[in-house]
């Protein structure tokens, strides 16, 4: 087998949530593979375009607010202008709000489930009708969680929605493998991120956490990279509608 399976070399990927987090690793590493990448996000990407730089890599930004459902048609135009054919999709951004059950407001439930369900449903569906359309297929990947395999706790939106990831996810696979698309997904474990800033500062739930995980660590960006670049690549062409976890051995306990 030879390594070039995994070289993203000539090929294009649209990054949700590129600005920070597992965004940013996703488009560091995908630069790194030889893809040209287009980061999407609300907030300026400069500093996911100055770690690509120090490498010549090639890096686009989107600003858009992944809220904002009828800003896909530009999102996928602006895309489509950069670099030509779009290849792969990741559909990294997401958002959480901590709070008891009892108390979930139907507005910070439709603000989690937004972004991190209906966002992720209907861009998928954007590019996969542009891939259908001409014949040529490519490669999403829905970044889900371990809350796609367990209830978790004060956060019942973002359970609803990365169970919902886990689903689409499936349901993709099912009606896209036949055009040449893969459809599959990352859970990543408990990662130094943004979203888990408060839990690493509680440090009875950090403890409780780290106690779990049998790498006895909390992941990092950089250890999403290889199923990133995998799920991407000609490796992966029979490979459909799976979530690869990336856990440090936390679903394994």
């Amino acid at each position: 087998m030879s390594l070039n399976m995994f070289s993203l070399e000539g090929k294009t990927a649209v990054v949700t949530g590129a600005n920070t987090g597992l965004g940013q690793g996703i488009c560091v590493a995908y630069a790194q593979a030889g893809a040209n990448v287009i980061g999407v996000a609300r907030r300026s990407c400069q500093e996911t375009a100055d770690k690509i730089a120090v490498f010549s890599g090639n890096f686009t930004e989107v600003i858009a607010d992944l809220s904002d459902i009828s800003l896909i048609p530009r999102i996928v135009e602006e895309a489509g202008k950069a670099y030509g054919r779009v290849d792969i999709l990741v559909n990294n951004a997401g958002i959480i709000k901590r709070c008891d059950a009892a108390d979930v407001t139907m507005e910070d439930w439709d603000s989690v489930i937004n972004i991190n369900e209906k966002m992720v449903f209907f861009l998928s569906q954007a590019f996969a009708k542009t891939w259908i359309a001409d014949g040529k297929g490519g490669k999403i990947i829905n970044i889900a969680s371990m809350l796609s395999y367990q209830g978790g706790i004060r956060v019942p939106a973002y359970t609803a929605s990365k169970s919902a990831v886990m689903g689409m996810t499936k349901a993709m696979a099912n009606e896209w493998a036949s055009h040449n698309i893969n459809v599959n997904a990352i859970a990543p474990g408990y990662m130094a991120t943004n979203n888990t800033e408060n839990l690493r500062k509680d440090g009875q739930r950090s403890e409780e956490i780290l106690s779990r995980i049998p790498a006895g660590r909390w992941g990092t960006p950089e250890d999403i990279a290889g199923a990133a670049i995998f799920l991407a690549s000609d490796a992966a062409a029979y490979v459909h509608g799976f979530t690869l976890a990336v856990d440090g051995g936390w679903l394994a306990r």
